[in-house]
């Protein structure tokens, strides 16, 4: 429920929702109160009848006769009584007002003072009604069930529960067709990152703001496109300037008659080489041009591992038979590679197991070395972040493998943890969604 209620669509028909049902039982309200207010007037008019025609009946008999003829015209909701003195008190009953004025009406030649209605004064009754009679003697009829309420139309709750139902299907479509291209705009910008140059423009159609909307969007992508581009162009031209001196140095070294000195001077060119090539690779980011494809990680795992093998390096692999993700195998490779040396440098050994699950691939990397406190496991991701405190490229690197290997796992649409192993040592896992991203730009 909770999920429903976090989509755009979800949250709309519950608004409808709500305004259905509150029309609906306001409308069964009103038309219930009008229909019981209808049957009230009427039950009065009937009530009105039937108490002049016991009126004139016990007026045309003789006087002994009189309370046994009322007896007689009893039944139902009236019970007729005839005496000498009213049994009505004489006060008025709000409720009654359009009774006693109806009564006054249909007998004329009584007068206003000649009718009572009030409550009984032997309480037996919900209200009682005296006349008089010409000869001073009264008729009294006691009311026992004045109000008439009508049964509830069932008809009437199905009728208004089927055009609620149709309004309700009406605006779950027309909010779906209202928000489909809202869902469109989020999947691109979701999959920018997978998209070829030039095949991410949304299409700008649908109502004014989602034109709007589609519009900005494509703007925005236009000018990261031209930015990525002018920064791709500087870096080249960096690393062309960067590399010429650093091979000049080389070749000067040779000149030198120590060779201490000159293998400390190439020791120093080799860590300062590794430091620019790192750093213009985690400046150049993902967006290599290299294109989105399916990507085999059960060969791609087993290559790395060939790899760190070839290199004497501890590695062991558990795989299942086949886990395919799309993606850029090339940045997928580099990121992965990133992790196993970790493990490797920090824990002597690499554990790396794949595993597959419902919507994503799940790639885990384990060591056995020392850990990282737990309150660090944030920092690392930030460049340039270390444990070691030194800048010796031996102990600690550059501090750019982590922060790559995540940009390259959430351009992917994944995400990367790390959490310390019970016994000790670091387990790195990669989720990678399995699902190919969709191209459609219409």
């Amino acid at each position: 429920m909770k999920a429903v209620l976090d989509t755009l669509v979800g949250r709309a028909v519950l608004i409808v929702l709500g305004g259905i049902v509150a029309v609906q039982l306001s409308s069964q309200w009103i038309y219930e109160t009008a229909l019981t207010s209808e049957a009230a007037v009427a039950n009065q008019e009937r009530l009105a009848d039937r108490i002049v025609t016991i009126y004139h009946s016990v007026a045309r008999v003789a006087p002994e006769v009189r309370d046994a003829t009322a007896h007689d015209l009893s039944g139902g909701a009236v019970e007729a009584h005839w005496g000498a003195r009213p049994r009505a008190t004489g006060t008025l009953v709000g409720e009654w007002a359009n009774m006693r004025a109806l009564l006054v009406e249909r007998l004329s030649d009584v007068g206003a003072d000649g009718v009572l209605i009030g409550p009984d004064q032997s309480e037996l009754h919900l209200a009682m009604i005296s006349v008089r009679l010409l000869d001073q003697s009264w008729v009294s009829i006691g009311i026992l069930a004045p109000h008439y309420h009508p049964p509830r139309s069932w008809q009437a709750i199905l009728t208004t529960t089927l055009v609620g139902l149709a309004i309700l299907s009406m605006a779950i479509l027309m909010i779906r067709w209202l928000a489909r291209p809202l869902e469109h705009v989020a999947h691109v910008a979701r999959t920018f990152h997978l998209a070829e140059v030039g095949n991410i423009v949304v299409a700008e159609k649908g109502p004014r703001e989602i034109r709007s909307l589609a519009a900005s969007f494509n703007e925005m992508q236009a000018r990261i496109q031209k930015q990525v581009k002018a920064r791709t162009q500087a870096l080249a031209a960096v690393s062309h300037d960067l590399r010429t001196p650093l091979a000049r140095l080389r070749l000067r070294i040779e000149d030198l008659s120590d060779p201490a000195l000159r293998a400390a001077v190439e020791l120093d060119l080799d860590e300062m080489e590794r430091m620019i090539e790192a750093t213009l690779s985690y400046l150049r980011g993902d967006r290599s041009g290299e294109a989105v494809q399916a990507v085999e990680l059960v060969a791609l795992v087993g290559t790395i591992a060939d790899d760190a093998t070839d290199m004497g390096q501890q590695v062991s692999v558990s795989t299942p038979a086949s886990l395919v993700v799309h993606g850029r195998r090339l940045a997928l490779k580099r990121a992965l590679t990133n992790l196993v040396q970790n493990a490797v440098k920090y824990g002597g050994g690499a554990e790396v197991e794949l595993l597959s699950q419902p919507d994503h691939a799940a790639i885990a990397i384990r060591d056995r070395g020392p850990g990282i406190p737990a309150e660090k496991i944030v920092d690392l991701f930030e460049p340039f972040v270390r444990l070691d405190e030194s800048r010796n490229s031996v102990t600690g690197g550059v501090g750019l493998g982590l922060t790559i290997a995540q940009d390259i796992v959430l351009a992917h649409g994944g995400k990367l943890i790390l959490r310390n192993r019970d016994g000790g040592g670091l387990e790195a896992i990669v989720e990678l969604p399995t699902a190919p991203a969709s191209r459609n730009t219409s």
